[in-house]
């Protein structure tokens, strides 16, 4: 089964083109084998009105006047042979039969198969009369040779299928331009698509043809339904995070520091902000959307500035200024932002922020000179609220955790390194 709308309207095109042409074949070749085989019998029929023309009865015996003049009945065994029998005698006959004898069917006949005495195959003609003064049956017998009919039928059906042949390329030609053309404007509209999705457009052009504008048209408003919801989805969320923080706020100040009801309810805020975050990356985002990386970068280094600068460390950027990220700005924000922080956390001297393009692929890398993590403890701190530093840094053990599940619902990924610089290297594999 051919997958291709378009191989299959070139197969089936193929189909009708070649059984057209064929069925014009046959009807037309048997019409040239009809005419080519009634001249020829109508040349021996001549003959043999010639020969009936010419046979006469003398003294009881039946003889011919005059013999016909054509040349190809003195040429021996050319197939052309004519013969007068009585009685079932010759009486007369052609040259080129030399002393042979044409026998056959009785009756009258006309184009009927039959050989030579060499064995070539002849068209028969013959006649049985009566002529006054003669009581013997006379029987006038008049061939023609099938190797020439069919000589004669292929000069003329050869140009034919040669024509025909011709005709079937222009048709299969004519047939690859009008479904290449025809099918244009899906390939226009598949390549609209392509642009909504790598972020060049937000929504699909007005096709040129009337059958797909209903498609376009259902297409941008899932695009307009799925902007919407998305913003939707995330206001509510907003609020649902501001009423939810607010009385454990409450909560955690009427509560003296020292109380142990302190610690859960720091938990519980930790449990509430990773729940409504990773709530909030439900989805990858609206299609459409690109955003460019070293804005980005540039944003997150300014506000690392003053805490890299209390630390004596330093930041290196390497980011081509054409890179993108086919995303929403919020999404690369939290997550270059999460592991930006944890590498100012746990670097010493300095972190690199380096961006590459890999095909249709954006690599991260975001390293630090700190101590790094070994391959054991790589799994732990992917985990939801796993914490290999309970006496370091400050946080609530989930960046790494959203920032894994965001990468993912992007279709990208999130891998744990040594860097180079010493430390950790995060490398994020996002689609650009």
């Amino acid at each position: 089964m051919i997958a291709s709308i378009r191989g299959r309207l070139l197969a089936l095109a193929l189909v009708w083109v070649t059984a057209a042409l064929l069925g014009a074949f046959l009807v037309i070749a048997g019409l040239l084998r009809d005419f080519v085989t009634d001249r020829f019998d109508a040349e021996t029929q001549a003959i043999a009105d010639s020969l009936i023309g010419q046979v006469e009865v003398v003294a009881g015996r039946v003889q011919l006047d005059a013999r016909p003049l054509d040349v190809r009945f003195s040429l021996p065994l050319s197939g052309w042979y004519w013969q007068v029998a009585a009685d079932g005698l010759p009486v007369a006959r052609s040259g080129s039969l030399l002393d042979a004898r044409l026998t056959g069917p009785e009756g009258d006949l006309t184009g009927a198969p039959g050989r030579d005495a060499d064995g070539q195959a002849l068209r028969i003609l013959r006649r049985e009369l009566t002529v006054p003064d003669s009581d013997a049956p006379i029987a006038i017998t008049v061939t023609a040779p099938d190797a020439q009919i069919a000589a004669a039928l292929a000069k003329v059906t050869r140009p034919l299928a040669v024509a025909l042949l011709v005709l079937g390329l222009g048709l299969a030609a004519a047939s690859v331009v009008q479904v290449t053309a025809g099918l244009r404007s899906l390939d226009r509209l598949r390549a609209d698509l392509g642009r909504v999705r790598d972020g060049a457009s937000d929504r699909l052009a007005r096709p040129d043809v009337t059958e797909l504008r209903p498609l376009a048209a259902e297409i941008n408003a899932a695009l307009d339904q799925n902007a919407d919801l998305l913003a939707r989805s995330r206001q509510h969320l907003g609020n649902l995070a501001h009423s939810l923080r607010t009385p454990l706020s409450a909560l955690a100040n009427e509560m003296p520091p020292d109380h142990q009801g302190q610690a859960l309810i720091a938990r519980m805020d930790r449990l509430i902000g990773w729940h409504l975050r990773r709530a909030r990356q439900a989805g990858p985002g609206r299609l459409g959307l690109r955003t460019p990386v070293a804005p980005v970068l540039d944003d997150i280094l300014l506000v690392l500035r003053w805490p890299l600068a209390d630390r004596g460390m330093t930041a290196l950027v390497d980011c081509p200024p054409d890179l993108a990220f086919a995303g929403e700005r919020q999404d690369l924000e939290e997550m270059v932002g999460n592991l930006s922080e944890n590498a100012a956390k746990f670097g010493r001297s300095r972190i690199a922020l380096t961006a590459r393009r890999a095909g249709r692929r954006l690599i991260l890398r975001i390293e630090d000179d700190g101590p790094g993590l070994s391959p054991d403890q790589v799994p732990q701190a992917l985990r939801r609220g796993a914490r290999l530093d309970e006496l370091g840094p400050p946080g609530a053990g989930l960046g790494l955790a959203i920032v894994a599940d965001l990468a993912a619902l992007h279709g990208g990924d999130l891998r744990l390194e040594r860097s180079d610089l010493g430390g950790l290297a995060a490398v994020l594999d996002l689609p650009a």
